[in-house]
């Protein structure tokens, strides 16, 4: 017995990528801004967004962050995942939680990197994005001071 029937090419039609993001929930800005609160919560530093729109077709910004170690990256993933999904945005897909040094977190328009600080350095995803707009996000005093003291103390 056959299950299957065929389509025709009226009843598939693909998402549109606007479709894919946050559902309208919330914007990219306000997006951003949960996601580096969350982060910040569990001290992630070394925070880059860059605005892609033009440059990729997938997403409209990157955000890249670093923790000191796989378990601190896990942390800040989590947290990042776990406060949005409170405010009922969920990740379209998440990769990396087995490995934890590095965590990939899809939300669509915003997709969040979190590193641990020498893969960063290793992959330098920075560098691969420099024709894209830096968006200018100044990292609270507490964050500051954690990353001076992780560049003193663990390096």
């Amino acid at each position: 017995m056959n299950n299957r029937r065929k389509m025709d090419s009226n009843e598939f039609k693909p998402a549109a990528r606007k479709e894919k993001a946050t559902s309208g929930i919330i914007g990219n800005d306000d997006l951003v801004k949960a996601i580096l609160d969350a982060a910040w919560s569990k001290n992630a530093f070394a925070t880059k967004v860059y605005d892609v729109t033009g440059v990729v077709d997938y997403t409209d910004m990157f955000v890249i962050l670093s923790g000191r170690s796989d378990r601190h990256v896990m942390a800040i993933a989590e947290a990042v995942e776990g406060q949005l999904k409170e405010q009922g945005i969920r990740a379209a897909g998440v990769e990396g939680r087995k490995s934890g040094a590095w965590v990939l977190l899809d939300f669509g328009n915003v997709i969040v990197h979190v590193f641990e600080k020498h893969k960063r350095s290793y992959y330098d995803l920075d560098r691969l994005w420099l024709e894209a707009k830096t968006i200018d996000v100044p990292e609270p005093e507490w964050v500051l001071d954690f990353a001076r003291m992780e560049s003193s103390q663990f390096d």
